[in-house]
């Protein structure tokens, strides 16, 4: 008994001190997602704006995607390539286009990819510090009304 004991431990350590070195990323779970998504999609219509939300994991891959009764069908693709551009590059897609538009050298960014969305209503979703993906909104009559709802769906999960 003492044997199999001290055997199987030792079969099992280097597995156990293996799976501590894994590195572990930060993620946003689902029901994370779909309220902030919610709640961005709650901000617009509040305003009597139809939008659609996009909320998308840190891969750009979309985790959820709300689209409000009478929104445009632009509003999908729109708010999926700002929600992905954020995610993308880290960081809110009006910085970003006034990034562009003050440094033309910089231009080549618009066309990287074509998923990729330059014009305000994207927001990086942070939490504790950690990027995890992405909230893109598009409908509204500005990008920066737009960003106001992405900004409140951020609220709603305490992201930064």
């Amino acid at each position: 008994m003492i044997r199999s004991i001290a055997l199987a431990t030792a079969l099992l350590t280097p597995i156990a001190a293996f799976a501590r070195d894994l590195p572990t990323a930060p993620y946003l779970p689902l029901n994370m997602a779909t309220k902030s998504a919610q709640a961005a999609i709650a901000a617009c219509s509040a305003e009597g704006y139809n939008v659609s939300v996009a909320i998308v994991a840190r891969s750009g891959v979309t985790k959820v995607h709300l689209r409000a009764d009478n929104a445009g069908p632009h509003t999908v693709g729109s708010s999926t390539g700002k929600a992905f551009t954020s995610a993308s590059m880290g960081r809110d897609t009006a910085g970003l286009a006034g990034f562009i538009g003050a440094k033309p050298e910089n231009g080549g960014l618009r066309d990287m990819d074509s998923r990729l969305v330059i014009q305000a209503g994207g927001l990086p979703i942070k939490i504790d510090g950690a990027l995890v993906g992405g909230i893109g909104v598009g409908g509204a009559p500005s990008g920066a009304i737009d960003e106001t709802c992405a900004r409140a769906g951020l609220d709603a999960i305490g992201a930064e």
